[in-house]
């Protein structure tokens, strides 16, 4: 056992709670190995507050997590001050064995557009502290904004280590927009995007991921990642999920391997209650047996829209296969979607509102239509899993942009860091898109793969590739957005050192990109 609890505590819990209702284990009990392992976190701010996040799991790698089957009551405080002098907050959550003794906090009554700090207790035991930020109100005039993204953390690809780095940004919050676990065994001999044998540095536990138990061990594995952990306490996270958070190239209710959609979904419920006990997010988002309300909205003030995407719960299938295809007559097809109608339409409303200076779509897969050919193939080859495999929805969506002269799309999944202009079957110009690398997926990188002169010859719109890792930094200002491409040296080693390769920016009005 990991915990010590006595007869008395436990007889006065039931007593307390009644016969027929499962004991509350308040706060006498002791735990014999230190519960909160999985680090804390915030995430989804408000003007008036935020979420703060924690998980019990005394011994996180064995089902349950270490934890007796029944809810455990938890407290927490925040406070104004990094030295908990001034607590302007505080209560009791209850950690329940049907959420793995998962807490979301959903903290109310902040002031606005300040920094504020959390932790929890259970018996004698405290957690690590994290600080927070709430948003300001939604008519401020704000100077500057900053914020990170990032995503696509294969554990098996290398270290975290641009999470340390992240951590010492000074950011307002974090978009991750997906790919926070990996679904797939382990696999000690992992392949280079060049074919070769790629450095191993650690390994996933276990086979690839189906049931609830397995999808929180794969999380339970990643959170004791002490530089991931150091990245949440830093900063709120805006929390999205792409694809390896349930099976690779998903949509809707089809995975790659033909599984019947029943069956699948199956699958897909257990990932969607394992992402939900792992993020900083609010009851709202809770999965049901239809999904997960994932597309929600935050509002910088006067400065800053920004509209967090679904590009996987009402996509159609991807048409050709899931692939890098030439030819596909699919990606035509009228009845296409990605965002689907009702995400569309709110969508829509909201940037037909115009009332921020800038508008960011901060989603998954890239939007640019990038021609993929890495040779002389005689015809343009399109990832079908971004969106090129979807000219009609794609389309809808740049026309949406035309005229407002605002939008920024950010982006990851490709594994490579990209800037580069989006423009309508027309040719005129209306957005931007930047393409955060990822944190580890595909190893240490280089600073361009070999075929990026091909990449770039046929691709007038794209002015900047990099294939390293790291994440972006984005400074926003009125007149101007500022993306900064942070690099790290090395993922397969210790001590990879974090620098800025490129920085790219936009003047608000025009849809052009300036590199340097």
């Amino acid at each position: 056992m990991t915990l010590e609890i006595t007869r008395r505590t436990l007889i006065g819990g039931i007593a307390a709670t009644g016969l027929a209702a499962p004991a509350i284990l308040r706060s006498q009990m002791l735990f014999t190995q230190y519960p909160f392992r999985l680090g804390v976190a915030s995430g989804d701010p408000a003007p008036d507050g935020f979420v703060i996040w924690t998980r019990l799991a005394p011994d996180p790698l064995v089902d349950g997590g270490g934890v007796p089957m029944a809810p455990i009551e938890v407290d927490w405080v925040v406070a104004s001050d990094a030295a908990f002098k001034t607590i302007v907050q505080k209560g009791k959550a209850l950690a329940r064995p049907e959420l793995a003794h998962s807490v979301h906090v959903e903290v109310a009554g902040l002031l606005p557009d300040r920094p504020y700090w959390y932790r929890f207790n259970v018996g004698r035991e405290r957690s690590s502290a994290g600080r927070a930020k709430t948003t300001p109100l939604a008519g401020a005039d704000i100077a500057k904004l900053t914020f990170g993204v990032a995503g696509c953390q294969h554990y098996e690809d290398g270290l975290f280590t641009a999470y340390r780095h992240l951590s010492q940004e000074d950011v307002d919050f974090v978009f991750h927009y997906g790919d926070y676990i990996y679904e797939r065994r382990s696999s000690p001999m992992p392949i280079g995007y060049d074919g070769l044998p790629r450095t191993f540095v650690r390994s996933h536990i276990g086979d690839e991921i189906y049931s609830i138990d397995d999808y929180r061990r794969r999380y339970a594995q990643y959170k004791q990642d002490p530089d991931l952990q150091a990245a949440h306490a830093a900063a709120p996270w805006w929390t999205t999920f792409d694809d390896h958070e349930v099976e690779n190239n998903w949509v809707g209710s089809i995975d790659e391997n033909d599984t019947p959609s029943g069956v699948f979904l199956l699958r897909r419920a257990a990932a969607f209650q394992a992402w939900y006990e792992h993020s900083p997010v609010r009851a709202s988002m809770m999965p049901t047996g239809a999904g997960i309300s994932m597309y929600r909205r935050a509002r910088y003030g006067k400065l800053l829209d920004a509209h967090f995407l679904d590009t996987r719960q009402f996509r159609t299938d991807q048409p050709c296969g899931d692939g890098f295809e030439a030819d596909c007559a699919g990606t035509s097809d009228p009845k296409a979607q990605v965002l689907g109608t009702v995400q569309e339409k709110w969508l829509d409303a909201a940037l037909r509102e115009k009332r921020a200076r800038w508008n960011t779509l901060a989603q998954q897969v890239m939007m640019m239509r990038l021609d993929r050919r890495t040779g002389d193939e005689p015809q343009p080859t399109r990832n079908m899993d971004s969106w090129a495999g979807y000219l009609t929805p794609r389309e809808r969506m740049l026309e949406r942009c035309r005229g407002l002269g605002n939008v920024v799309v950010l982006t990851g999944d490709e594994h490579q860091n990209y800037a580069g202009e989006l423009a309508t079957a027309k040719g005129e110009a209306v957005a931007v898109e930047f393409v955060s690398t990822s944190i580890t997926s595909g190893g240490d990188g280089q600073d361009k793969r070999r075929t990026d002169p091909q990449m770039r010859a046929h691709n007038p719109q794209l002015k900047f590739t990099n294939d390293q890792r790291g994440y972006l930094l984005c400074s926003v200002t009125p007149d101007r957005w500022e993306s900064r491409f942070r690099v790290v040296d090395q993922v397969s080693r210790p001590g990879g050192q974090v620098s800025t390769r490129a920085v790219a920016t936009v003047e608000h009005g025009v849809a052009k990109l300036s590199v340097a």
